[in-house]
């Protein structure tokens, strides 16, 4: 069975060691290896240990042989564009973030740092890691199906206040917030 739990571990930076720790119950870096290269076979409980080793979805962690994927082939350093020694599959983005709801907001008509035609993607943040996300962009909303959007300023028990993007803007402040969303990735097109 092909797999991307190589691709996957790279993506965020840790080693077989790093993956074989965060198992539950933990396991060895050469287990770990071995089911990356699909000499072990890869069971529904492996695929869920390692899954939530990496925190990411179970099935993210399988490829189809006949669907092409999109490849990460060079990497930018100090002297330039530079090759891969061996191209490996892009993950989504969205995919490899944390837990929580995501959703997306267009943006129309530039402000601050957003262009128009930017895609904002965020993520809904559990209420008790709120003050967590100060001097960040989140989205929250308001009564009557309206949202604000802008830099969370401050947070107390009962409300949020955010200063919209764009200068000469005045603070917004809501109360009682069903929930929050944070800025995680803009998309922009060039």
């Amino acid at each position: 069975m092909i797999n991307r739990i190589r691709d996957i571990r790279l993506q965020k930076k840790l080693t077989l060691a790093d993956v074989a720790a965060r198992c539950d119950p933990p396991t060895t870096a050469q287990t770990i290896g071995r089911l990356e290269t699909g000499t072990r076979n890869l069971s529904l409980t492996w695929m869920n240990r390692i899954a939530a080793a990496l925190d990411v979805d179970p099935e993210l962690l399988l490829k189809s042989e006949s669907s092409e994927q999109p490849r990460v082939v060079a990497r930018l350093a100090e002297t330039g564009a530079e090759a891969l020694s061996s191209p490996r599959d892009a993950i989504l983005p969205t995919a490899l973030v944390g837990d929580g709801r995501m959703m997306a907001m267009l943006v129309e008509t530039p402000a601050g740092e957003y262009r128009a035609g930017d895609q904002v993607w965020l993520r809904e943040v559990p209420a008790q890691d709120h003050l967590q996300l100060i001097n960040r962009d989140v989205l929250a909303p308001r009564p009557g199906g309206r949202f604000a959007f802008g830099r969370m300023i401050d947070r107390d028990e009962t409300r949020v206040a955010l200063l919209p993007q764009g200068s000469g803007q005045r603070q917004i402040v809501i109360e009682h917030p069903a929930w929050l969303a944070v800025a995680e990735m803009l998309v922009r097109k060039l």
